[in-house]
């Protein structure tokens, strides 16, 4: 039987755990890579799109772990 590994549902949860940490880092240099955006100032009266951390624990056939993914997605309607 392998060990269930909870999955953190805050930044603040995660940033605490060395795996979610570089889960991020790994997030975050992807997303660089690609050339996802540009930072670019905020122009007036304009209200930003705000982001959240979605974090999932992925396993394999048999159960056990086979990496931590964290994905950072733009919060919208």
């Amino acid at each position: 039987m392998h060990a269930v590994v909870d999955e953190p549902s805050t930044y603040q949860e995660a940033s605490q755990i060395l795996e979610w940490q570089l889960a991020m880092s790994e997030e975050l240099a992807a997303l660089d890579r690609q050339g996802t955006w540009d930072l670019v100032p905020l122009p007036l009266h304009t209200v930003p799109i705000t982001s959240k951390w979605v974090f999932k624990v992925k396993t394999k056939s048999d159960g056990s772990i086979e990496r931590y993914k964290a994905r950072l997605v733009a919060k919208g309607f």
